[in-house]
């Protein structure tokens, strides 16, 4: 029997945001509506930080009100405090995707608030959100390992997952943000989290750091996985493999995504066929967005 997962496409926003070279707002829209011509339908395309930290991420607005809204796609912004939430209502997101990191230290590091400082500040968004607002997703980010802090407790992971759910999110994701998870502590985590947030949707976010991402991927489908999101490997000229293979690991299962294959998501528009996407500088490491960035996030149906 055929299983379905949702992709939810991150390249625009977590492919980007550490690069050297910060795009220009054309260049992010290029990426944007090539990966939605080859079957992108619900991504994360801004996030409503300060451009002064983080220059990759500038020009949210912008890029939004180039995107009018359109039935069938959902365009996420990331969102990190009430500031970012208040920018992402008004410019008109789809959905906000509230970041809250499972340490004191990367928390800290980056977003300049501890855990529960976070949990606060997405009590005070969910206090302020109207019913025509966009829904709210919440990412549980460094959910498996911290690079500062080292192994994060299950428990702090599904105190988090609690407090989400006690506000009526619309969908959590678990991030393995430093690509440290395992299949067996990922399959550990999937449960607990469905226990405490039985009636939430449930997202699995993994990168392939340490070549764990399609184990894990796996791991994910297995323990009941429905909604799933990717990146695409090196930005301008991809690296299709670890796609290829996670695909063909997924069909053989009766799992079927819905996405053209990895090698067509950036091809250009008939307009366009013989250009390459001009996303700046290449960069000569060929593992940059392939291993720091391949993303995917599984979710139970709802």
């Amino acid at each position: 029997m055929s299983r379905r997962i949702e992709i939810v496409e991150v390249g625009p926003r977590d492919g980007l945001q550490n690069e050297k070279v910060a795009l220009e707002v054309g260049q992010k829209l290029e990426l944007i509506h090539r990966l939605e011509d080859a079957g992108a339908k619900r991504m994360e395309v801004v996030s409503f930080v300060n451009p002064k930290r983080v220059p990759q991420m500038a020009g949210a607005e912008e890029i939004m009100a180039a995107l009018p809204h359109e039935a069938g796609k959902s365009r996420i912004g990331l969102v990190l405090n009430l500031r970012g939430w208040e920018r992402c209502v008004e410019a008109k997101c789809d959905e906000a995707n509230v970041v809250v990191c499972a340490s004191d230290g990367f928390g800290i590091r980056n977003q300049g608030a501890s855990v529960a400082e976070q949990v606060d500040a997405l009590r005070g968004i969910m206090a302020v959100r109207k019913k025509e607002d966009p829904p709210v997703t919440v990412t549980v980010s460094v959910a498996f390992g911290c690079p500062f802090d080292g192994e994060v407790p299950e428990d702090r992971v599904i105190e988090i997952v609690s407090a989400a759910a006690d506000l009526r999110v619309a969908e959590i994701a678990l991030a393995d943000t430093i690509g440290v998870a395992d299949p067996w502590t990922v399959r550990r985590r999937i449960e607990a989290a469905k226990k405490a947030a039985p009636n939430t949707r449930l997202r699995m976010h993994f990168h392939d750091t340490r070549n764990t991402g399609l184990a894990n991927a796996f791991a994910s489908v297995e323990a009941g996985g429905r909604r799933a999101g990717r990146l695409g490997g090196r930005t301008g000229r991809l690296p299709v493999r670890a796609e290829r293979h996670r695909q063909h690991r997924h069909r053989g299962l009766g799992v079927h995504a819905g996405a053209g294959r990895l090698r067509d998501r950036l091809r250009p528009r008939q307009a366009d066929r013989h250009r390459p996407v001009d996303l700046g500088p290449a960069r000569q490491d060929a593992h940059r967005l392939g291993h720091a960035g391949r993303a995917l996030s599984l979710a139970r149906a709802s």
